[in-house]
């Protein structure tokens, strides 16, 4: 059996509700809902059962103390000059960074292949494609937004299932972080 997997942080509820509330205003977007709101810390794909499994004991050997995630402003990513992604902002943050290259590390140390993509974190709001509408006005709304702020005290690993309607996020695995520096 294949699974597709992704670590990922989850904002508590209020942080989504304040992304949901700026969730409007381009035509045709695929706006993420709820249950799709996350931080990935690293995308791993396809993999087999055992891999999973061994991904799954070895993402509980990382120790890093409890921080700060704050949520502000908002970009696009785009392909070519096409956007393709209206994204959330993170606030940069040393610890976020080194929980994302321990997750790293350990995805490799499970045979894994080194990411390729350079971390760029960030909350997917919307996906877009060649018939959405223009993009300038709600980036021009929501330029400079806070979204807040949250004690990240723990991090999981998440499976993927494809849906026309959209992709069901399963939390397979928690993990917590340790006591706040």
């Amino acid at each position: 059996m294949v699974h597709r997997l992704f670590v990922a942080l989850r904002p508590p509820r209020p942080i989504r509700d304040s992304l949901i509330a700026c969730m409007h205003g381009v035509e045709r977007a695929r706006w993420q809902d709820d249950g799709q709101l996350h931080l990935t810390l690293r995308y791993v794909g396809e993999v087999d059962r055992n891999t999973a499994n061994d991904l799954a004991e070895a993402l509980g050997s990382i120790t890093v103390p409890a921080f700060t995630v704050t949520l502000a402003d908002t970009g696009l990513f785009e392909r070519k000059g096409v956007p393709h992604t209206l994204w959330a902002g993170v606030k940069r943050s040393d610890a976020l960074l080194r929980l994302q290259r321990k997750v790293e590390r350990v995805c490799q140390s499970v045979g894994l292949p080194a990411e390729g993509r350079k971390f760029t974190a960030h909350v997917t709001l919307a996906r877009l494609n060649g018939a959405s509408g223009p993009v300038q006005s709600f980036l021009a709304r929501t330029a400079g937004q806070r979204f807040g702020s949250w004690l990240a005290d723990g991090f999981a690993l998440y499976e993927s299932h494809l849906r026309p309607e959209g992709s069901l996020y399963e939390e397979m695995v928690g993990y917590p972080l340790g006591p706040q520096d």
